[in-house]
């Protein structure tokens, strides 16, 4: 049984990683951040820090990976925000 936690914590880390994607794309590509909230995105992107940290500090490879990647595509997009608003 527990030969599975892995994967499900892989599986999950690549599902919420992969569905943040479509969104910077547009970001990026239309530089339109007029839908967004600064407040939120600042938030998210330093919880999104926050569980990079505790991943990195718990030895929890999928949090890690996960969190690196969306670390950084939140960042471009609140860089975005607070660039063209």
């Amino acid at each position: 049984m527990n030969d599975y936690i892995p994967i499900i914590g892989y599986m999950a880390a690549f599902g919420t990683t992969i569905s943040f994607l479509p969104q910077a794309i547009k970001t990026i590509r239309t530089k339109d951040t007029s839908g967004i909230s600064l407040g939120m995105y600042w938030f998210f992107t330093m919880g999104t820090l926050f569980w990079l940290t505790y991943g990195a500090l718990i030895g929890a490879i999928p949090v890690v990976v996960a969190n690196a990647i969306t670390f950084i595509l939140a960042t471009i997009i609140l860089v975005y925000k607070i660039r063209y608003k």
